[in-house]
């Protein structure tokens, strides 16, 4: 290595500027995208959009399906609840507390 000498400043410039020169008649050279292909593109990124919404839709009508069947549970759990006694008197209570007994007793002998 002992006559290497590194590249100066004008050196590395020239070499760039050649290297963008090259990138760009590449570029020119490069011939314009078929009318038809980009057609044909257009078309199935249209489809995929049309059918991610048809997805979004069928969701979206599901998600309320569920909330409305949920609110439907709710409102007949509400109706049932609302159906039953309130509460048992006191000698209803006493009633079944005797009848829960007497079979106990009767159980046993």
């Amino acid at each position: 290595m002992k006559g290497y000498k590194p590249p100066d400043f004008n050196e590395r410039a020239a070499a760039a500027r050649a290297a963008r020169e090259r990138a760009l008649e590449k570029l020119r050279a490069k011939p314009a995208p078929d009318p038809a292909v980009i057609a044909e593109r257009q078309a199935r990124s249209a489809a995929r959009e049309a059918a991610a919404a048809e997805r979004r839709a069928a969701k979206q009508a599901a998600a309320e399906a569920a909330r409305a069947e949920k609110e439907a549970e709710k409102a007949a759990a509400l109706a049932r609840q609302a159906a039953e006694p309130k509460e048992k008197t006191e000698a209803e209570k006493k009633a079944a507390r005797d009848a829960r007994y007497a079979a106990r007793k009767a159980r046993r002998s």
